[in-house]
C-alpha cells in the first residue's frame, strides 16, 4: 500500500456495510429513525467525494415472493433516507434483490434512477447485470463491478435471457477488470460471498481476492456475512472481506419469527481511502454501531477491538482446517448451546461430547 504524499487530483471514498432495511408487518410502526445515521456519522460521510454501499433488499412488487425466508423488503420511503443519508452509489448484487422477483426488482430500479442513485450489479439480464457503474470525479475515473457467490442464496442470477444478479466468475471478472484498466484509473470489486456470522472467510474467498487483485483491482470490498471480516493488502490492493452490518433493521418471518441482531452483528466499519492516479492511500476502517434507531460511530472498546481480532485472523492466514472449526462453531455447536434447555441438558450423554471433541481434533490434524 502506497504511504507517500498524495498528489492532485484525488478522490475520497467511502465504503459501508450491508443495508439491510426490512420494513414491519403491517401495522407495526418502523422503529427506525429515517434520518438512518448519527450526525457524526453524517459529518463523517460528507467528508467524502464517494459514498458505496450493499442496498440488501427489494420493494414489493405485484404480491408475489420467493418462497424461502427471510425476505427484506423495504419502502420507498426508506430507500430515498438511503440517499438523503449520502448514499452516492450501491449494489444490488446481493441475494435480496429478488426477494420480491422481477416486478420488485424493476419498482427499486425505477426509484433509484429516479432519486438519482447509481448501482449495479443486478440487471434484466447477464450483460446488464454484469455491466459497470463508472463514477468520474475531480478528473479520476472510478468503475465499479459486483457479483454474488452463487452460495450466498439469491433468489435468482442473471443469465442471457432472465433478469437477476450477477453470478461470481472469476475468470469474467478477471477479464473484465484487465479492459477496465486500460480505460478508468480505479476498478473497485464488490463481492457478495461467504458464510453468514463466519468471523474469517475461506481459503477459496481468499485465492479469489488475490486473483482480482493481481488482475489489477484497486480495492476488494466483501457483504455478506453481517460481522466484520478482516482486511489485507495483496499487490498493494487492500480487500476487505467484509464490511459487516451497517444498517441492521430486525427481519420479521410470515410466522411471527425475527431475525434480531447481537453485539458483534451490529457492529460494522466504515472503509475510508483516498485515491489518486498513483494508487490507493491513507486507508481507514472506522467501527460503527447499529442499537436500531439511528447508526452511530462506534466510541467504545468494542468496535475497535473487533477490527483488530478480524486484522490478526487474517494476518494468522487463512487454512482450510481453521476454516472448518469455524464451520462448525458457527453451524452446530453454537446454534446448539443457544438453544439448550435445562432439560435437554439432563439429556446430553459422554458419547455426545467424546462425538464433538473427535470433530475438533480431526478438523485439527487437516491442518
Amino acid at each position: 500500500m502506497s504511504t507517500s504524499t498524495i498528489s492532485a487530483p484525488r478522490i475520497r471514498f467511502a465504503a459501508v456495510g450491508d443495508l439491510l432495511l426490512a420494513s414491519p408487518p403491517a401495522g407495526h410502526p418502523y422503529p427506525r429513525s429515517l434520518e438512518l445515521i448519527s450526525p457524526p456519522v453524517r459529518t463523517l460521510l460528507e467528508e467524502n467525494d464517494v459514498v458505496f454501499g450493499n442496498l440488501e433488499c427489494t420493494l414489493p412488487g405485484d404480491g408475489r415472493r420467493i418462497p424461502l425466508e427471510p425476505r427484506v423488503v423495504a419502502t420507498e420511503e426508506l430507500v430515498r433516507a438511503v440517499k438523503r443519508a449520502g448514499l452516492s452509489i450501491v449494489t444490488l448484487a446481493n441475494n435480496h434483490t429478488f426477494d420480491c422477483l422481477e416486478p420488485g426488482f424493476e419498482n427499486l430500479r425505477n426509484l433509484l434512477g429516479e432519486i438519482g442513485l447509481p448501482h449495479f450489479g443486478a440487471g434484466r439480464n447477464l450483460d446488464e447485470a454484469a455491466a459497470t457503474s463508472i463514477l468520474e470525479v475531480h478528473g479520476l475515473r472510478m468503475a465499479f463491478v459486483g457479483a454474488a457467490d452463487e452460495r450466498s442464496g439469491a433468489g435468482q442470477f442473471a443469465s442471457a435471457d432472465q433478469a437477476g444478479v450477477a453470478p461470481l466468475d472469476i475468470d469474467r471478472l478477471t477479464e473484465q477488470i484487465r479492459d477496465l484498466r486500460r480505460r478508468v484509473d480505479h476498478v473497485i470489486v464488490s463481492l457478495h460471498w461467504g458464510e453468514e456470522r463466519f468471523l474469517i472467510p475461506s481459503p477459496i474467498q481468499v485465492d479469489q481476492a488475490h486473483t482480482l487483485a493481481a488482475a489489477g483491482a484497486s480495492m476488494v470490498i466483501g457483504h455478506h456475512p453481517h460481522v466484520l471480516q478482516g482486511m489485507e493488502t495483496c499487490h498493494e490492493v487492500p480487500i476487505i472481506y467484509s464490511l459487516g452490518n451497517f444498517i441492521a433493521d430486525v427481519v420479521h418471518f410470515t410466522d411471527g419469527h425475527v431475525i434480531r441482531w447481537n453485539r458483534t452483528e451490529r457492529t460494522g466499519c466504515i472503509l475510508t481511502a483516498e485515491l489518486s492516479k498513483e494508487g490507493v492511500h491513507n486507508i481507514r476502517q472506522i467501527p460503527t454501531h447499529d442499537p436500531g434507531r439511528t447508526v452511530e460511530l462506534d466510541d467504545s472498546p468494542f468496535g475497535p477491538r473487533r477490527i483488530e481480532t478480524t486484522r490478526k485472523v487474517i494476518a494468522r492466514g487463512v487454512t482450510l482446517a481453521r476454516y472448518r472449526r469455524e464451520h462448525l462453531w458457527v453451524k452446530t455447536i453454537k446454534p446448539a448451546l443457544n438453544r439448550l434447555h435445562w432439560q435437554r441438558i439432563k439429556e446430553l450423554r459422554f458419547r455426545h461430547f467424546r462425538k464433538a471433541i473427535g470433530q475438533v481434533l480431526r478438523s485439527r490434524t487437516a491442518e
